[in-house]
């Protein structure tokens, strides 16, 4: 039994070595490098191509138009910006926040999921272009609108999984609080919620692109500023390299929104990432 014990002790040194520690991060790196590689060597592509078929820029811009484009109308971008990132993060927490408060209903009321859980889908099959108008209708141009289909557009995807991992107990542990006499609040708190937290986080994922296209579908109807203005505007004015960086804007905000939720999901959901360096 000691020898079995000093074994094991020397695998957790060799696990925790500088070595492999200096691996582990390397290896963590080597995505983002291949990525950045990546993404290079497609843009030298697109250049050449452009440049050697002598493509029209009211077309397919070069890269080289677009950074133009960002660097003299960066002004333009920040300013209708903004509109859209404000949209953005009001209807992500509203979206969000209606969809966990709905699926923590659902799993403590099953008449009421069946009744309006089918309700919820029927809404996520109706395309958010046909949708905006409507909202435009009933709520106005201004803020509103906008909020709402960004909101309703992160809406179905939280929700769905949230009910997933509410539901994700293990039905052992559940045993273990109904024996000891664990309370509704005290299962939700130090079981369900905790379970739920990963499938929470891989939807707030998917909802960070979603709600900056929602905002910007909603900004192509009764609205005079935002990225979805100058998209519209950009390409009826054929300025296709304003189109693009537009694209680019709207892309980096929702890339930062990823960004920022992972680093959330690393502070707080901190058993998985323990469990992915072991």
């Amino acid at each position: 039994m000691p020898v079995k014990s000093s074994e094991s002790e020397d695998v957790l040194t060799q696990n925790v070595s500088p070595g492999n520690v200096r691996l582990k991060r390397k290896n963590r790196a080597r995505p983002a490098i291949v990525a950045i590689l990546g993404a290079i060597g497609v843009l030298a592509v697109w250049q050449a191509i452009i440049v050697g078929l002598k493509v029209p820029e009211y077309l397919v811009p070069a890269p080289t138009a677009v950074w133009g484009s960002l660097t003299t109308d960066f002004a333009l971008l920040m300013q209708n910006a903004w509109p859209t990132l404000v949209e953005s993060v009001v209807g992500f927490l509203l979206g969000n926040g209606i969809a966990v408060g709905l699926a923590i209903i659902f799993v403590h009321n099953k008449t009421l999921e069946q009744i309006f859980y089918p309700m919820a889908v029927v809404v996520r099959t109706i395309p958010i272009v046909a949708i905006a108008p409507i909202l435009v209708l009933l709520l106005g141009s201004g803020l509103a609108p906008k909020v709402a289909i960004a909101a309703l557009i992160s809406f179905f995807p939280t929700l769905v999984n949230m009910v997933r991992g509410l539901e994700s107990v293990d039905k052992q542990a559940l045993e273990l609080m109904h024996v000891l006499s664990a309370s509704k609040t005290e299962v939700f708190f130090k079981l369900r919620l905790i379970s739920s937290l990963p499938y929470l986080f891989a939807a707030l994922k998917i909802s960070t692109g979603a709600c900056v296209v929602g905002a910007i579908v909603a900004e192509w109807i009764g609205s005079d500023s935002g990225l979805g203005v100058l998209v519209v505007n950009a390409t009826y004015q054929f300025r296709t390299p304003l189109l693009y960086a537009t694209m680019v804007v709207a892309s980096v905000m929702a890339l930062v929104f990823f960004a920022l939720i992972v680093l959330l999901e690393r502070l707080i959901v901190r058993w998985e990432t323990e469990s992915e360096t072991v």
